[in-house]
């Protein structure tokens, strides 16, 4: 679940997403404060749990784990 994309908004874009999504009348003046926020909104609809990576030993394992994303 991200806010606003893939990491590479505004700290602008994030504060205006999240005050559409929460419904602030106005946007805080302080927009560090909003990315921190974006980042517990982000945790609270994941419900809290961190996604296990998978580790490889190699290119080759992971092709071979991951046919299907190969093309």
């Amino acid at each position: 679940m991200a806010i606003t994309g893939n990491g590479n908004a505004s700290k602008e874009q994030v504060a205006k997403m999240l005050q559409q999504l929460l419904k602030f009348k106005e946007l805080p003046s302080h927009l560090d404060a909003t990315d921190g926020l974006a980042v517990a909104v982000c945790h609270f609809f994941n419900g809290g749990k961190a996604e296990k990576l998978q580790s490889y030993s190699s290119w080759e394992a992971f092709v071979k784990q991951n046919e299907n994303r190969i093309s």
